[in-house]
Parts: C-alpha cells; sequence; structure tokens
C-alpha cells in the first residue's frame, strides 16, 4: 500500500521532471533532476517515517526477505508516476529507499540517441548482445527499446527475467513472458536457467551477476537463442574483460571460445548533461563482431578492441572519445564535459586542434 507520504513525494517528483527520488534519513526527499541531486525545501525525514512507508509497502513475503538479506528490489504502478523501481537497503539498522521512474514510454532510437546498428542487433536470430555501463546510464532503457522493438517486427517469443520488472510490454507480433524475481520466481538464475526449457526465441537478462548466470547466459546464447543482457561496467573491454575474469583455468578457455562464437555486440552508454543542462544526452561505444574481433576474443587479446573500434566505422563501430566528440561538435555537450568524460581526453583534443 502506498502511504500519503510516499504518494505525495512520487507526485513531487513528477512535478520536478526527476529520474530518482531518495528516502534518506535526516535529510529531505531528494530528487535526480538532469542527473542532479536536489533537496526539497522542507523537513528532514526521521527513520520513523521512513520505517513506517516500508512496513505499509511490503507484503509478508517481501517482508520476510528485507529482514533476511536486507536489501530488496521491488516494483509499484502509481496513477502519476508509472512504474516505479524501489531498492530499500539498510543504514545505522533502518531501511531507506531509492526510486527509479521507469517512464510510461519507450521513446524512439532516434529520440534515445541509440546507434541505428542496434536494429540490426536486435534483429539477429541468435547470439549474444551485451548492453553495459555504470548504474543510471540508461542500460534498461535501452534493453526495453530492444524488446519492444523485437516485439514489433518478429514473430517469436520473448522471455525477460527482471528484478523487478520495470516496464510493461503488451504482446505486439511477440509473445513476451516478463517474470520477476520474488514474484514469478525464487532467484535470477533458477529462472534463467528454466527460462530455456519454456521454447524461447529471445531471453532477456535484466542483469547477468555471476558467474552462474554468466554460464547459462553463454549456453543459451550458443543453442539458437538470442540473449539479451545487462552488465554493469564502464566500457566494452571491461565488460568483456568481467565475463571472462569470473572464471578460471578451463572453464575460463571454454567461455573464451563461447564469446568468440556467440558475441554479436556490445555497447557501452552512459548518460552527461546537455550543453544547458537541461537534460542528459546519450554517450556510447559499440563493437559488432566480425571475423578480425572474433580473432581477438578467441586469443584474449581484448586490448587490440580498442583500435578495431576505432577502425570499423564503415560497420557501425564507435568509440566513447569519438562519440564525445561528436556530441561536442554538434553542440549537444560543452567541450569540458566531452573532456570530463573521455576515457583518454588526448583524442578530444586532437581531434579539435
Amino acid at each position: 500500500m502506498i502511504t500519503p507520504w510516499l504518494d505525495r513525494w512520487l507526485r513531487t517528483a513528477v512535478e520536478m521532471g526527476a529520474s530518482d527520488l531518495h528516502l534518506i534519513a535526516g535529510v529531505p526527499p531528494a530528487y535526480r533532476v538532469n542527473g542532479e541531486i536536489l533537496l526539497e525545501d522542507g523537513d528532514a525525514l526521521t527513520a520513523e517515517q521512513i520505517q513506517q512507508t516500508v512496513g505499509e509497502l511490503l507484503n509478508e513475503d517481501q517482508r520476510q526477505t528485507f529482514e533476511r538479506e536486507w536489501e530488496l528490489c521491488i516494483s509499484l504502478c502509481h496513477p502519476e508516476a508509472g512504474r516505479v523501481r524501489l531498492t530499500i537497503y539498510r543504514r545505522s539498522g533502518s531501511p531507506e529507499v531509492s526510486c527509479r521512474f521507469c517512464g510510461r514510454r519507450i521513446g524512439s532510437r532516434e529520440d534515445l540517441g541509440l546507434p541505428a546498428k542496434l536494429d540490426e542487433l536486435a534483429s539477429r536470430p541468435h547470439g549474444l548482445v551485451i548492453i553495459t555501463g555504470p548504474a543510471g546510464a540508461g542500460k534498461t532503457t535501452t534493453l526495453n527499446y530492444l524488446v519492444d522493438r523485437i516485439n514489433s517486427q518478429r514473430r517469436c517469443k520473448v522471455v525477460t527475467i527482471e528484478d523487478p520488472i520495470e516496464f510493461v510490454h503488451e504482446n505486439k507480433r511477440a509473445i513476451v513472458v516478463q517474470q520477476e524475481v520474488l514474484t514469478d520466481t525464487h532467484s535470477f538464475n533458477r529462472a534463467l536457467h528454466h527460462a530455456l526449457r519454456q521454447d524461447p526465441d529471445v531471453i532477456v537478462v535484466g542483469e547477468v551477476r555471476d558467474h552462474e548466470a554468466m554460464a547459462t547466459m553463454l549456453a543459451g546464447a550458443e543453442t539458437g537463442h538470442l540473449v539479451l543482457a545487462t552488465l554493469h561496467s564502464p566500457s566494452v573491454v571491461h565488460a568483456l574483460e568481467r565475463i571472462i575474469g569470473v572464471f578460471e583455468g578451463n572453464a575460463q578457455r571454454q567461455v573464451i571460445l563461447q564469446l568468440s562464437n556467440c558475441l554479436q555486440g556490445v555497447v557501452a552508454q552512459d548518460l552527461v548533461p546537455s550543453i544547458d543542462r537541461s537534460r542528459r544526452v546519450l554517450a556510447f561505444e559499440l563493437l559488432t563482431v566480425n571475423s578480425a574481433v572474433r580473432k581477438i576474443i578467441r586469443e584474449n587479446a581484448l586490448h587490440q578492441l580498442e583500435t578495431c573500434m576505432q577502425t570499423g566505422g564503415k560497420e557501425g563501430m564507435m568509440l566513447m572519445d569519438a562519440c564525445l566528440h561528436d556530441l561536442y561538435c554538434r553542440c549537444a555537450i560543452s567541450y569540458d564535459t566531452a573532456l570530463s568524460r573521455a576515457r583518454n581526453p588526448d583524442r578530444i583534443t586532437k581531434r579539435n586542434a
């Protein structure tokens, strides 16, 4: 049940155009607007207020899970805010809440600033497509754009595993089955394993967290499914290093071979402030997989991938620094923003010389 307090905070967030709401004891409600935290002009929240809000929000199963695990992700629907993801955690023994607003509609590729090559990756019949980036970089938005694209274009079955569900997809040309952890399944890994038995064409993994999930994800991509997955990693190379690095010995060699065979593409993204700081703009780097890339992965020479992205423009590849420079040249972001977000600032300065 949504308490009157939470209802007011959510309505205020909608009025402010916030992407996130933070309920932290000792400070007023905090809203993230265009990437910056703004505090409400009012009294600081008390631990008792937040405790009461959380207590009335959770059902018995969720309450027991939070008491046991001390962390919990759930979703709720609000008449004005739409679907909201709530992450509940503990600090100094008391619960606090971080709310993410999921939006009521999926924007077009142009509106979101996504590369055209992503549509081609979504049309692949099988293989692995990875979306990576830091927290708050819009990975879930991109993932849902791809699901909506497939849903609109293909007669197939899509199974998603999410923790929690952030956007509800209505069936279009495809059948979309969305499963939520702790509502429809006991665990992420268990759901991913059983998804392979549900006759899916496309499997969508909200977040790959450990080696078991990574192994199952790769197995699904190798056995004729298209697998879309997100990772928390700052770049294309770091994403692949993370997947390979969680395995050891012979298992690692097997994973390298699987990746070289099934990987279709990796997009690493971030949201950066626009030049007038009125919104945030998507910056990305994109790796599409060709024979040269497969050879580099097979030889575990991942440091060479940046060169491939630098020279693979005709195939849609792009480095983050090249994207930032392009955004600067189009007056979408400032020069200082481009430099501060660049992986190698020299690439920006040399292009601008």
